[in-house]
């Protein structure tokens, strides 16, 4: 499973919008400097993020958008949802038609993974990722390139 740009985008803009809470409404065009997003692609996103409610606009001059709530009511899971992107990690999309329109071997496999990742980024907060970001000595300016997520398997060796 990879999280597509659009999920990821979503997550770093509004961290980035939760980052700078409290200076006024935050203007895209800053985000997308900051951040080195296309200012399209965050009209795009953020047009999602204001439609679940996610975020308010400000109109005119020193416009911009802030977050709808709280930063700690903010789940990560829904950023991600608001701009309607998946966390699904089997390969019929839910739909248990994996092969022969039924579920494949592995289906419940691949299911639980996805209820578990969801319920993973549905427990992480933007007010967290804030903190976490204090906590290790980051400035709110400072960017990331790429997060990646990896699912690694701890392989087991018996001595012979």
């Amino acid at each position: 499973m990879r999280l597509t740009t659009k999920g990821r985008y979503a997550v770093t803009a509004m961290l980035d919008l939760a980052i700078h809470q409290g200076q006024g409404p935050i203007a895209l065009a800053d985000i997308a400097q900051r951040q080195g997003i296309s200012l399209s692609y965050l009209e795009q996103l953020f047009a999602k993020l204001r439609r679940r409610a996610l975020v308010t606009s400000v109109r005119g001059p020193g416009g911009g958008y802030n977050l709808a709530r709280q930063a700690a009511d903010i789940q990560i899971a829904e950023v991600i949802a608001a701009v309607d992107e998946n966390v699904d990690t089997t390969r019929c999309g839910g739909a248990h038609n994996c092969q022969n329109n039924g579920p494949c071997l592995t289906h419940d496999l691949w299911h639980d993974l996805s209820e578990r990742i969801y319920d993973y980024l549905n427990r992480i907060s933007l007010q967290q990722l804030v903190d976490r970001r204090d906590e290790t000595g980051n400035r709110p300016g400072t960017t990331c390139t790429a997060v990646d997520v990896k699912l690694g398997v701890q392989r087991i060796v018996a001595n012979a």
